[in-house]
């Protein structure tokens, strides 16, 4: 699946940028870190496709600037509304992450617990561990990504794929940076569940991302016969 990040400053914008990614996406991921005063049931009754809602701390790489109570507390208020998918990090403190999973019981939405690393890309054995761990927490789905300093280090994490499925876990694992754009292509080729993509060259949410024109043009020559 391809999903497209949507930032955006307000609601309005928000729902407009995710008009636009549905025609290209199958789903988008709603960056509600960047809407100071989101309307979450506005956002969540206008999504034209499936919804991942993430709302990243900056220590996270993200822009959420409030207390973590305030941010686990606005997936929470996705959960109620009906959010396809949320995103919680795998470093978020154990009781918010539980109050989560209470948000989302009997409801259809599906954790996704995610585990970044902006500097650089662990070795094989910590990788393998952060997997665990995150799995531990029992989530839909485990998201690792790194940041690729070298070609080498894309085929570490990209190992990672290939390992969670043999244990039943669905997975996105990829590396961000100029250096890791292979690993983008050929993660969903392995089975990594998603891929990110941007509309357009200078909307990318992480560094390396390819646009969604790029993306569906790969797919296209690799299908071909």
């Amino acid at each position: 699946m391809i999903c497209i990040p949507v930032w955006a400053a307000t609601t309005d914008g928000a729902i407009a940028g995710m008009e636009r990614a549905a025609a290209l996406a199958d789903l988008v991921e709603l960056r509600i870190d960047g809407i100071p005063d989101a309307d979450m049931e506005r956002l969540l009754r206008a999504r034209p496709v499936p919804v991942i809602v993430t709302n990243r701390s900056r220590q996270e790489g993200g822009a959420f600037a409030g207390t973590e109570e305030e941010r686990v507390g606005r997936l929470c208020e996705a959960a109620h509304l009906g959010a396809d998918y949320l995103d919680i990090e795998s470093a978020t403190d154990p009781a918010l992450k539980a109050r989560l999973r209470e948000s989302l019981a009997g409801r259809p939405g599906q954790r996704i617990v995610s585990w970044h690393d902006f500097s650089g890309t662990p070795s094989r054995s910590m990788l393998k561990a952060k997997l665990e761990e995150c799995m531990a927490d029992g989530p839909a789905i485990v998201k690792i990504v790194t940041h690729a300093n070298d070609p080498a280090d894309c085929l570490r994490v990209l190992e990672l794929i290939p390992c969670a499925r043999r244990k039943r876990q669905a997975v996105i694992a990829f590396c961000m940076g100029q250096q890791g754009r292979i690993s983008r292509i050929a993660a969903p080729l392995l089975g990594s569940l998603i891929a990110y993509a941007s509309l357009e060259p200078d909307a990318a949410s992480a560094p390396g991302q390819l646009t969604v024109h790029q993306m569906r043009e790969i797919r296209r020559l690799l299908e071909e016969r």
